[in-house]
């Protein structure tokens, strides 16, 4: 399946984690660098699907559904983060 990951769902995702883009590069298994250039737009297209992917799935392991476009956020889907 692939994801319509945008900047404002990833900060979202990462704000209700309270994460830093090392700890999603860390729980995704993307690079820090991947991880910034997407979350701050510096990209020309969209990230790869097998990438957004991995992001999409750390959030997900951690209780935090990513909302694809136009709503573009992030939602708490297991209270206790797990």
């Amino acid at each position: 399946m692939t994801h319509d990951l945008t900047p404002p769902a990833m900060r979202a995702a990462r704000g209700i984690l309270k994460w830093t883009m090392r700890d999603l590069a860390r729980e995704s298994g993307v690079g820090l660098a991947t991880v910034n250039a997407i979350e701050n737009d510096q990209r020309s297209r969209a990230p790869q699907a097998a990438t957004a992917e991995r992001i999409v799935d750390a959030f997900a392991r951690h209780g935090v559904e990513v909302l694809p476009s136009p709503r573009a956020g992030a939602r708490l889907t297991d209270p206790s983060g797990r």
